[in-house]
């Protein structure tokens, strides 16, 4: 008779363990959003195996303010870029503070960085980097570090004026 019972009870906790609980039947799963972004080709670069060129090239100073911030303070057009960047990466739009104010976390990271090591620039490799996969331009590291160390400010204006057309492209 207990084996009986024994076997009588273990074969309820089989179908007691198959039965959820309500928790976990109502339980809601979260839902992973997916930013799309806007135009990464607003130009219609062409494109080849190994990606396209970059909009604008590396002489070129589109835009003449942000050349001359990125020449004389690079860790505001450094923290601005990074902004804006992970705005469109997380948010699948434009910043509407356009890149914030002049004070951000990584502002202050490659100020630091410059100021006590003059190493600012390493920060520089990885957004240059980030950014070139975003909009499948070709390169390599070693050419992002070197344009990171050499063209400094024409480095840091040339993103600025990628992630500006990509941003404009919402606004038609």
């Amino acid at each position: 008779m207990l084996f009986q019972q024994q076997q009588t009870h273990q074969q309820e906790k089989p179908q007691e363990q198959q039965q959820p609980s309500q928790q976990q039947a109502y339980q809601a799963t979260p839902v992973m959003q997916v930013a799309q972004g806007g135009n990464r080709n607003p130009k219609n670069m062409p494109m080849e195996g190994d990606g396209r060129e970059w909009s604008s090239g590396i002489c070129s100073c589109v835009d003449g303010g942000t050349c001359c911030v990125s020449f004389f303070c690079p860790c505001i057009t450094y923290g601005k870029i990074k902004h804006r960047y992970e705005h469109l990466q997380e948010q699948g739009y434009p910043d509407p503070e356009h890149g914030g104010g002049c004070s951000s976390g990584p502002c202050w990271g490659h100020c630091l960085l410059t100021s006590c090591f003059g190493m600012g620039w390493v920060l520089q490799i990885f957004n240059r980097t980030d950014i070139r996969k975003r909009y499948n331009i070709k390169g390599s590291g070693f050419s992002d570090c070197c344009l990171s160390f050499w063209c400094n400010p024409c480095a840091l204006a040339q993103q600025s004026y990628e992630l500006e057309l990509e941003e404009q492209s919402f606004q038609v």
